[in-house]
């Protein structure tokens, strides 16, 4: 058996850049460059950064019985499940949401691509392919479905900050046409021949990419998937086409603060093996208007309409950038002292402060004009007991004790869901 690390296309790239490199879902990958994880986080919410993301697995599901498959596997209603006359999944949307098993308890969440009406694709997490191919196959038996996984076959990359657009559009061909319609959570594009193609995009040497207006900083930006031997090629291209725009290179650590600050999940650490309930994504759950009920039959639906589950996962930021470890033991104590919970993810999101008590971004239009913020801790916490936004709690390691808030929200004025003709 190989327990040897994987590695993206671009890990050459990486180790020669002088990268600090860790393992992460069974991959060797950046955590940081020689710039700096502040660097880097900053430069998603002021100008742009660009990681590599190809440990993501990608998998396409075809067939005529596809659409009956990923509705009763996925937590999404898909025809009810985009904007907010919730209209069906149509080809060139996708949409996020989570595959649960019979017990309600995640087994890892995703987003799903709809290439055409038998065609779609999902991404799911680092390591995750192969399992999440074999669960989709499983219950697909006897219907006209084909599952394949695309690990480790499919280049991928993130471009992520206001200056995206600006970037994208010296590489690629015809981008007034391509920016013309790609609201968030739609993409255009595919990323080799044998893909079903909702539009056109290309590089300005032909080669196709297929780019999509999603990422996970919270802030604008695109994912892009090209094949696999044309991956160095486009890593290249965008860093060179956005030297002037101030983007650089980021990784993992940035990836993680920034994903914490937009309120985030990461599978298996803030949704997992406990019931998908009573946390902050509920809208990946397909509840009915009144809230009472789901829309559809899914795996995992009957668990979730009856277990007793009184756990409560929770946003909350600190009042400084000191953070807890979440690798070892943790706690989360209310105002007596008593141990009501372990903190789940706690990270520093190192472009927000507070002013007055308000948190506050760099990036937010009324941010006083010397504002330099120092950063905040943030992140999520899984408690026994409910606790309402303005609520003060201690957490706690093995180090040190930190006082944090309960918020509905963390980094303010996020610009994931800004639409592009304001970017360029």
């Amino acid at each position: 058996m190989n327990n040897q690390p994987r590695k993206t296309v671009l890990h050459p790239w990486h180790v020669d850049s002088g990268a600090h490199m860790a393992l992460f879902g069974g991959y060797e990958m950046p955590l940081w460059y020689p710039t700096g994880v502040k660097n880097e986080h900053r430069a998603v919410l002021t100008a742009a950064g660009l990681f590599d993301t190809s440990h993501m697995a990608a998998i396409t599901v075809d067939g005529t019985d596809a659409f009956t498959c990923l509705q009763h596997c996925f937590t999404k209603d898909l025809t009810a499940c985009i904007g907010r006359d919730k209209k069906s999944l149509s080809p060139g949307r996708c949409v996020y949401g989570a595959y649960l098993n019979d017990k309600g308890h995640v087994i890892d969440d995703a987003i799903i691509y709809q290439f055409d009406t038998d065609h779609y694709m999902t991404i799911v997490n680092a390591g995750m392919g192969a399992g999440i191919a074999a669960h989709l196959s499983d219950e697909a038996a006897g219907m006209d479905v084909s599952v394949h996984d695309l690990t480790d076959n499919l280049g991928k990359m993130d471009v992520q900050g206001p200056r995206a657009a600006v970037i994208l559009s010296k590489i690629i061909s015809s981008p007034e046409a391509v920016f013309d319609y790609l609201p968030y959570f739609a993409f255009k594009g595919h990323f080799s021949t044998e893909t079903p193609c909702p539009g056109t995009v290309t590089l300005t040497d032909g080669t196709p990419i297929l780019l999509s207006r999603t990422g996970y900083t919270g802030e604008f930006g695109f994912e892009i998937f090209v094949d696999v031997s044309d991956t160095e090629k486009l890593w290249n291209a965008i860093l060179n086409a956005g030297r002037e725009f101030g983007l650089i290179p980021c990784a993992l650590a940035a990836r993680d603060s920034l994903r914490a600050g937009a309120k985030l999940p990461l599978s298996h650490q803030d949704v997992g093996p406990w019931p998908f309930l009573n946390h902050p994504w509920l809208f990946a759950l397909p509840y009915t208007d009144d809230g009472t009920d789901f829309t559809k039959e899914f795996i995992g639906f009957e668990a979730l309409k009856t277990v007793q589950y009184d756990d409560h996962t929770v946003p909350f930021a600190g009042f400084d950038l000191r953070k807890v470890s979440t690798q070892g033991a943790t706690r989360v104590l209310d105002s007596d002292g008593t141990n009501i919970g372990v903190v789940l993810t706690c990270a520093t999101d190192m472009a927000i402060g507070r002013v007055d008590g308000i948190i506050v971004s760099i990036a937010s239009p009324d941010r006083p004009a010397d504002f330099e913020p120092k950063g905040l801790s943030c992140g999520f916490m899984k408690v026994k007991k409910r606790l309402q936004p303005g609520d003060i709690v201690s957490i706690a390691d093995e180090r040190r004790t930190l006082t944090v808030e309960i918020v509905n929200d963390i980094r303010p004025d996020r610009t994931a869901r800004t639409a592009l003709a304001k970017m360029l």
